[in-house]
């Protein structure tokens, strides 16, 4: 099995090692290899608009074990992560605005805002963004340095529960209005959009669409295994310690601050990330996902999957965010109430979230 499959089997079990073969493999090959075989009009074959909804799904769910990772095991309530979210979205944009060269409208090699707003050449810091390596190290380090730099301080100062929150959504909505100005070289309210080519291949075409979809499932996999093996580790224990009783873990002989800056500072990253993988698929970026609820809403996926369970996280996103797309369309105008409502109904009667129904019948059969 080798060190990384025993490592897997002991966090899983043999039954998740199994699961998670299978859905590699289904991931992997089967699925994207018989839905490009199939023809578009067969009963089996996903639509690109499916497929695409499928992988935006699954960088949400990305996001929701991050933020799992700092609020379910961590006690850190969060209200900013979506500011995370989007700057590696405006990260990765920034390259694929740069792969559009004099495809644009006015056939520059500026992207058509700047154009318009009259700029004679690029910011300094959209040097080197027509490099893909160079964009991917921007996905990384700009969530991950705000991220320590912020949580350093808020640490420090020992700024924690209500307070804490209320000073992510204040940076959150700060970065929105400041992305939201023209003069910033971010494409004011519009952000950026019409893409054109990734990696040299043309960004619409089936094939490319279907690989993004592998890459986010990919990354949504790893993602999964590595924080599983943060919260069963001794660091794991010492984050939930932290949660239940931060003053005891203190007079333990640890120091809180690390950790917590720590495990914040992944967290960002991983939002980063998913980020980078949804600009492509949904085709556009713009200041609108820094929006203060966008944030509550990923907190709302937490509490519906249920707080503390990784699973948990991934259920709770995939559900919210399924039953979003389908009233969106149907009632789009009681879709807001329909999640106040299912956040509601959560906290009074599932407060340990979906996945808290699944464990009594588990006792039960233990």
């Amino acid at each position: 099995m080798g060190p990384l499959g025993a490592t897997i089997s002991r966090l899983y079990g043999r039954r998740g090692w199994i699961a998670l073969a299978a859905c590699a493999l289904i991931l992997f090959v089967a699925f994207p290899l018989a839905n490009l075989a199939l023809p578009q009009g067969s009963l089996f074959h996903v639509s690109d608009y499916s497929v695409a909804l499928i992988g935006k799904i699954m960088c949400y769910a990305i996001v929701a074990l991050a933020m799992d990772l700092v609020w379910g095991y961590t006690g850190i309530l969060s209200l900013g992560h979506g500011l995370f979210f989007a700057l590696g979205g405006y990260a990765m944009g920034m390259y694929l605005m740069r792969m559009i060269g004099r495809e644009g409208q006015y056939q520059s090699e500026l992207p058509d805002f700047m154009v318009f707003l009259n700029w004679k050449e690029y910011p300094w810091y959209w040097s080197f963004t027509d490099h893909f390596w160079y964009a991917a190290l921007l996905v990384v380090l700009v969530p991950g340095l705000l991220a320590f730099v912020f949580g350093f301080f808020a640490f420090r100062s020992r700024i924690k529960g209500v307070y804490f929150s209320i000073i992510t959504q204040a940076l959150t909505f700060a970065f929105m209005l400041l992305f939201f100005r023209n003069d910033t070289g971010f494409g004011g309210n519009n952000g950026f959009t019409d893409f054109k080519r990734i990696l040299g291949f043309h960004i619409a075409t089936a094939e490319t669409r279907m690989a993004l979809f592998v890459a986010t499932g990919a990354v949504l996999l790893l993602t999964l295994l590595a924080a599983r093996a943060i919260v069963a580790s001794k660091l794991g224990r010492v984050l939930t310690a932290i949660r239940d009783a931060e003053s005891r873990v203190m007079f333990c002989g640890y120091n809180p601050v690390h950790y917590k800056l720590f495990i914040w500072t992944v967290s960002a990253v991983i939002c980063g990330i998913a980020g980078a993988l949804y600009v492509p698929q949904v085709g556009i970026i713009n200041p609108s996902e820094m929006s203060p609820a966008n944030s509550i809403e990923i907190a709302i996926w937490v509490a519906v999957g249920g707080r503390g369970s990784l699973v948990g996280a991934i259920l709770g996103a995939g559900l919210v965010n399924g039953a979003k797309s389908l009233l969106t369309v149907a009632f789009p105008e009681y879709w807001l109430f329909f999640l106040g409502l299912l956040f509601i109904l959560v906290t009074l009667f599932l407060p340990q979230g979906v996945i808290g129904l699944l464990k009594p019948s588990r006792a039960k059969r233990t």
